[in-house]
């Protein structure tokens, strides 16, 4: 096992680039629930770092064990991602319009929050073709190193997406739906033209 600098470092890199979906959709929930108490910041932040660590490990478990069959799954990632953001933000948008701007306590409940954590950490699954080489302990060093730095990004993302909500409340829902809507499409071109 070589656990030097490099393996450290890129193993933040991985967690850095990983994450970036995450961090933006934090922000949206931090838009929609401004008054989000700490204990609910922290299991959000947990849940993408939960999918963010677990997926890389999917994917090198499918690396070692049934690679074929990953290859064909890979060319949907993109399509779920978008499917299932957008589901979600186009429901936060109507319900801005439907509310007209109107404060209610919107909230980002359980299914919602797992279909986020799935979606943004999705395309994540093909890392496991990039610690292939690793071993298990290996692999499972680095997906922990991604998921404490999906960690520390997501609270950052609600802590700003509550800061700039309380500016905003009456579009807050709209903002946040918008910015899911765009991390699909993102998601879904990346994948497809890639």
């Amino acid at each position: 096992m070589d656990l030097g600098f490099t393996f450290f470092f890129n193993s933040i890199l991985l967690g850095l680039g990983l994450s970036m979906d995450a961090f933006s959709v934090s922000v949206a929930n931090g838009l929609n629930e401004p008054k989000m108490r700490l204990r609910k910041l922290f299991i959000i932040a947990f849940t993408f770092a939960f999918f963010q660590a677990a997926m890389p490990l999917i994917g090198w478990v499918c690396v070692h064990t049934a690679v074929n069959q990953f290859e064909a799954f890979s060319k949907f990632v993109p399509y779920i991602a978008l499917i299932i953001l957008c589901y979600i933000g186009i429901s936060m948008i109507v319900s801005s319009i439907k509310n007209k701007g109107e404060y209610e306590k919107p909230r980002v409940g359980v299914l919602a929050l797992l279909m986020q954590g799935i979606a943004t950490s999705i395309d994540a699954l093909s890392v496991g073709f990039t610690i292939s080489e690793y071993d298990f302990l290996e692999a499972l060093l680095s997906a922990l190193i991604i998921a404490a730095v999906t960690f520390v990004i997501c609270a950052v993302g609600l802590k700003l997406g509550k800061k700039f909500s309380t500016k905003l409340s009456s579009k807050a829902t709209l903002f946040g739906g918008i910015i899911l809507v765009l991390i699909g499409v993102k998601i879904f071109l990346d994948g497809f033209l890639s």
